[in-house]
């Protein structure tokens, strides 16, 4: 379903080459919002985010800038920790943000999650007095970067010219990222159910420490476990399956169930501050360095990587 033109939110992806066009179409929308009175933040990866900073002088006292690259590593940390943060704050006004959430750095296996975050910011910000810019580097990154990035934003800048986006279709993106994911070689495995919810931390905490994880990193999986696991109980039929494997520089847990995640912002919205329930999968976006999810009929698989660092 398309926004309405209606709609006080706006998304426009700026595709651009070089220093001179990024900084030709960031920087009047930085000093337009000030100008206006508007809030301005800005989170991009750090090598922009210092392109911008000089580029922007005595304005950047008045800009928040975040790197992308850090506070947005997770892609499904992005809108409740970024977006969301700096707009619920300023409620009053409208609202100007520049992300960066595609890089030419992103990996493979980031990337479904990334491009799913980018069409998720529609339903997330419809009716907000929001504009949020997302610049996308046609040099480096790859066509299917760009060609996604018209199915998730309704307006595109090319070359300084604006324009509506044909392609626009968010809710399809959504849909073909759901992707099973691939099977890792010889994870270790543990089949839990109600009352065996410390046997499963257990578990994940004696396979990380195994993997090369130690303090606060360790302490993620054991959070990061224990709201998986709990949901499953809660939400997934009662049982799950826990998976544990080192991948790269990460260690992966995964957690799957017999339940069906209906709602694809689940986790991206931060609760209302009365409501009870709604923090687990909240709390694993923000402390996972990346979160892969697959659901269907059959039920539902969520990934988490840990880097051991």
């Amino acid at each position: 379903m398309m926004t309405p033109v209606s709609d006080p939110f706006v998304h426009p992806a700026l595709f651009y080459r070089g220093e001179k066009e990024y900084l030709h179409g960031t920087v009047p929308f930085i000093r337009d919002g000030l100008e206006a009175g508007e809030p301005v933040a800005v989170a991009v990866p750090g090598t922009n985010l210092a392109l911008l900073q000089a580029a922007l002088g005595d304005d950047v006292a008045q800009v928040k800038f975040l790197d992308m690259t850090e506070a947005g590593r997770n892609p499904g940390r992005i809108i409740p920790r970024v977006l969301r943060a700096f707009a619920d704050t300023h409620r009053q006004k409208r609202v100007r943000i520049i992300g960066e959430p595609i890089w030419a750095g992103r990996s493979a296996v980031e990337y479904p999650a990334c491009v799913q975050h980018e069409a998720l910011i529609n339903p997330a910000f419809q009716g907000r007095d929001v504009t949020i810019l997302c610049p996308y580097d046609a040099d480096r990154l790859d066509e299917q970067a760009l060609t996604d990035a018209h199915e998730t934003h309704p307006v595109v800048i090319s070359g300084g010219r604006e324009r509506p986006s044909t392609a626009y279709a968010p809710e399809d993106v959504v849909a073909r990222y759901n992707q099973p994911l691939e099977q890792p070689e010889t994870p270790e495995e543990l089949v839990f159910q109600a009352g065996q919810l410390p046997t499963a931390r257990q578990f994940a905490v004696e396979r990380a420490t195994g993997h090369g994880l130690s303090g606060i990193r360790l302490e993620d999986v054991a959070l990061i476990v224990a709201e998986l696991t709990t949901n499953s109980v809660v939400h997934g039929g009662g049982s799950g399956t826990l998976r544990m494997w080192a991948e790269d520089d990460h260690v992966v847990c995964e957690v799957r169930d017999h339940g069906r995640l209906n709602d694809p912002l689940a986790g991206r919205r931060p609760p209302e501050r009365d409501t009870l329930g709604g923090r687990g999968l909240l709390l694993v976006h923000t402390v996972a360095d990346l979160v892969r999810i697959h659901t269907s009929p059959e039920g539902t698989a969520i990934r988490c990587y840990i880097g051991r660092h």
